[in-house]
């Protein structure tokens, strides 16, 4: 099944799923209006709600809550990604300038906090604490791997289990929660563990072809500059397993870049030359494609259908990906 066979399975869905955030926009007050407007023109893969669709419908589940929560996952992971650019100083995303390069710090910080606000207004709607459980506990946990991110930027002594730990912190847990609330909506507790492991699984595959593509891919495909991780002071584990056979001028390299915060004395090509050497870039691949049949297995207990295809599909799509 290709990616697009996936996404046409929830298609109508998500449409009303950014037609309810845009709803959400609307009722703010300026200029968070205007910012939460500018952020979904910006597009995406608007995979986090796709993922909740199809295990909603794979648990058994037809209804408007889908959508409702839906959109309350990507308002959770559209308020992150601001609070990430106002941390990362970053100029753009997706290609076009950052909430904070436009609007500014402080507006932004406030933007990415309403949002954060209303999703679980939208969520309290659904009177389930099981539903609350999850979305708080997710959310925590990603302000967790925000916090820890910060105690180690600049360091090169990360181990991968340092990475790995941030990894899950940052992205895969939202996906594991965005499949779990779909077995929720259905009321099949027998599914909820499966289906979150699933999104666990997915989601450490995507962060770490992520981590590659950082490396590997061009401005214009990621919309932002090559190798911006390092420039922001985040060793991520494709220059973890490099620096592991690294010495000498090579680390020096990196250590300049860091300390500079900036690639002023080494220029990334040389960065990126460094990890392609190594065969750091290969070792990553290689462990995202045991996440992705991870992923895969966990769909074992759930009944055939269309929608368990599609979502045994979506692993091998995040391991194509080019952005």
């Amino acid at each position: 099944m290709t990616a697009q066979e996936i996404f046409e399975l929830v298609r109508d869905d998500l449409r009303m799923v950014e037609g309810e955030f845009a709803a959400q926009s609307d009722a703010a007050v300026e200029p968070v209006a205007s910012i939460g407007r500018y952020l979904l023109d910006g597009g995406g893969k608007r995979l986090r709600p796709a993922l909740l669709l199809l295990a909603a419908k794979c648990s058994g589940y037809e209804g408007q809550s889908a959508i409702k929560l839906g959109t309350v996952v990507e308002l959770i992971h559209t308020a992150t990604l601001i609070h990430d650019d106002v941390i990362d100083g970053a100029d753009t995303r997706r290609g076009r300038a950052s909430t904070n390069s436009r609007w500014g710090n402080h507006l932004s910080v406030l933007a990415g906090d309403w949002l954060y606000m209303q999703s679980f207004q939208i969520a309290l709607a659904e009177r389930n604490f099981k539903i609350l459980d999850i979305l708080i506990g997710l959310t925590q946990t990603m302000v967790e791997g925000e916090l820890l991110q910060l105690a180690r930027l600049g360091k090169m002594d990360l181990t991968e289990e340092d990475a790995l730990d941030l990894v899950y912190r940052k992205t895969a847990c939202l996906f594991g929660g965005c499949a779990k609330l779909g077995a929720v909506l259905a009321r099949q507790e027998s599914l909820e563990f499966p289906l979150s492991e699933y999104g666990r699984q997915a989601g450490m595959a995507f962060q770490l072809v992520d981590d590659v593509l950082d490396f590997t891919s061009s401005a214009a495909k990621l919309g932002k500059p090559v190798a911006s991780d390092l420039k922001e002071g985040k060793v991520t584990l494709p220059l973890i397993y490099a620096l592991e056979t690294v010495h000498g001028s090579g680390r020096k390299k990196v250590e300049s870049v860091l300390q500079d915060k900036g690639f002023l004395r080494v220029h990334p090509e040389e960065i990126v030359a460094l990890v392609r050497e190594t065969g750091a870039l290969e070792r990553t691949l290689a462990r995202a494609h045991l996440y992705a049949d991870n992923a895969r297995r966990c769909l074992d207990v759930a009944p055939d259908s269309i929608y368990r295809q599609a979502l045994a599909a979506v692993p091998q799509f995040i391991l194509e990906r080019e952005y």
